[in-house]
């Protein structure tokens, strides 16, 4: 049977390798794997030396994970040192997810096709008409992406899907697992 602290290790394992899944760098993936998998927060020291990373490394992976609203500091009284709390709240995680990725890549995304479909729409190649064509589908998919994304962030599917409500199940099911083990 494995002991916490190879489990920790394979936590952290894998949720570097997941985080190019949510976005981020497999070194901030392992930093919110290593602080979600202990009961305290964790100083950049004490996460650099555990994770055998770089003070380097580790300052821009928490970098990160503070502009996604992965962690959050606090500052240790008397003392310019700050330690890392993960964000906890699967809700909150999923929301700074989806809103980081609208502003990073959709965002951007939709502004350029509202930039290229008018010039496509001008031209009358054979070509300008297909790469329009796939253009105003990506259009047409991002748009009803970026809708359902900003009514989730809006909070309105949540509401409507009730994920606090589906989360809460998770965990109850897991509480039950937990205990026919």
């Amino acid at each position: 049977m494995k002991n916490t602290e190879e489990v920790r290790n394979e936590f952290v394992q894998l949720w570097g390798h997941l985080a190019g899944f949510w976005g981020i760098t497999p070194a901030s993936g392992r930093v919110v794997g290593f602080l979600i998998s202990r009961a305290e927060p964790a100083d950049a020291d004490t996460i650099g030396e555990e994770l055998g990373m770089s003070r380097g490394a580790v300052s821009m992976a928490t970098r990160e994970l503070l502009e996604w609203g992965l962690v959050r500091t606090e500052k240790v009284p008397g003392s310019r040192r700050l330690i890392y709390h993960p964000e906890t709240q699967l809700d909150k995680v999923i929301r700074n997810i989806i809103q980081t990725r609208k502003r990073r890549e959709w965002d951007p995304m939709l502004e350029h096709l509202d930039e290229w479909l008018p010039a496509l729409r001008q031209q009358r190649s054979k070509e300008a008409e297909v790469v329009r064509e796939r253009f105003e589908e990506i259009q047409t998919v991002l748009t009803a992406v970026d809708d359902m994304a900003g009514s989730f962030l809006a909070g309105g599917v949540v509401q409507n899907l009730g994920l606090k409500m589906l989360l809460g199940k998770a965990r109850r099911g897991a509480r039950k697992k937990k205990g026919k083990a």
